[in-house]
């Protein structure tokens, strides 16, 4: 699918949103559902869903809905969870062990291929069921395997030397963890920077909010 600038952000990030009730309509057995009945379950409007999904086609018809397997594989297509993008983690400290055991890469469109730290305590040792090979090893690796995505569960200062290495062997992608700015140095890679210390921040202005 070509790239369609027009398309906002929020209706992008709304996408997996949409993939996950999908699933759970698909694994309690409901085949076809309205915009309206949708839109009670996710605490939407029924508008706003119509108006997201047009953004990428019609795949309802009018006085019958949507049908949920049809929709499911659809939206799937479009989050290219079709595809599998190989993909290397950098950092298998807590966080990274934790990210590498816990997240089922392969169903959300990337095959975890390589595990990487600098730490020589950690080097040789196994998690997720692969080898921790040493941050020294990666331009070889990246020759060698060709992975296009790299999450990034590493400390901020050692990021800027490490991502010049990954961009260089032709990683186009960062799951990034590091707080560090891809963006800044490398404007034409593609970054989704997560920050846990701001998501909890927003949750503590929204219950004081409530408070007040």
């Amino acid at each position: 699918m070509a790239k369609d600038s027009t398309i906002s952000l929020q209706v992008i990030r709304r996408l997996p949103r949409y993939y996950r009730f999908l699933y759970d309509l698909k694994e309690n057995g409901i085949t076809r559902i309205s915009s309206r009945e949708l839109a009670q379950r996710m605490r939407l409007t029924a508008s706003q869903i119509r108006q997201d999904l047009n953004c990428f086609g019609g795949f309802g018809q009018q006085g019958y809905g949507y049908l949920v397997d049809q929709l499911y594989d659809e939206i799937g297509h479009i989050l290219g969870m079709d595809q599998l993008t190989k993909t290397i983690l950098l950092g298998v400290g807590n966080l990274g062990t934790a990210v590498g055991n816990h997240i089922d890469f392969k169903s959300r469109g990337f095959n975890l291929i390589g595990l990487f730290d600098d730490n020589p305590e950690l080097v040789g040792d196994t998690r997720a069921d692969m080898v921790i090979r040493s941050t020294d090893e990666i331009e070889e690796f990246c020759r060698r395997e060709k992975p296009e995505m790299a999450v990034l569960c590493i400390p901020k200062e050692a990021a800027p030397r490490l991502v010049e290495v990954l961009v260089g062997c032709g990683v186009k992608g960062f799951w990034n963890f590091s707080h560090y700015d891809i963006l800044h140095d490398y404007p034409d890679v593609i970054v989704e920077n997560v920050h846990m210390g701001d998501s909890l921040m927003t949750l503590s202005y929204h219950m004081v909010q409530e408070e007040n």
